[in-house]
């Protein structure tokens, strides 16, 4: 496995008392990176506060995910500007603890849950997925419409299914 483009390790044996704030601040070199893990044009800023607080057996990080980027439209790849700015809540708990075989309901509120090998933890990657889950996969400059018209597209419906098409054939 590669290493992360944003590493922030942090040891668990030298949290001390908990909670504890922590910001995040990328660099170019970083953002440069993961624009291209998330094929985004541009990443211009990324940048995380938190808190990091013990949740049972667990540690809990909640915080705010800023960042401005620029991503290609899904249907014209013209450049879209975007901002993020959207809270999140991880909780990070032990491998041999998330090994139970025992089966773990979740519903829509539960914070996602990342996995660590005991000794530390990396907020930085967990900002990262973060904001792969932030942003829109399907991105629409807001003149997509007219340029598809443009191109001769009349409708991107899709009114029969495949299947049914190559049936009739």
């Amino acid at each position: 496995m590669s290493e992360p483009e944003l590493s922030r390790p942090l040891r668990l044996d030298g949290l001390g008392s908990l909670p504890r704030a922590i910001a995040i601040d990328s660099n170019a070199q970083e953002r440069a990176a993961l624009a291209r893990r998330f094929d985004l044009t541009t990443l211009d800023a990324l940048s995380a506060s938190l808190t990091l607080s013990v949740d049972g057996g667990a540690l809990r990080a909640t915080g705010q995910l800023r960042a401005r980027l620029v991503q290609a439209c899904a249907a014209t790849g013209e450049p879209v500007p975007a901002k993020v700015n959207t809270p999140f809540e991880l909780r990070f708990i032990a491998a041999s603890a998330a090994s139970d075989d025992s089966e773990i309901e979740l519903n829509g509120d539960d914070c996602d849950t990342i996995e660590h090998d005991g000794q530390h933890i990396d907020l930085g990657e967990a900002v990262a997925q973060s904001l792969g889950l932030a942003i829109n996969p399907y991105v629409r400059a807001p003149n997509a419409e007219e340029i598809l018209r443009a191109a001769g597209v009349v409708t991107e419906v899709v009114r029969e299914s495949p299947f049914a098409i190559l049936k009739k054939q």
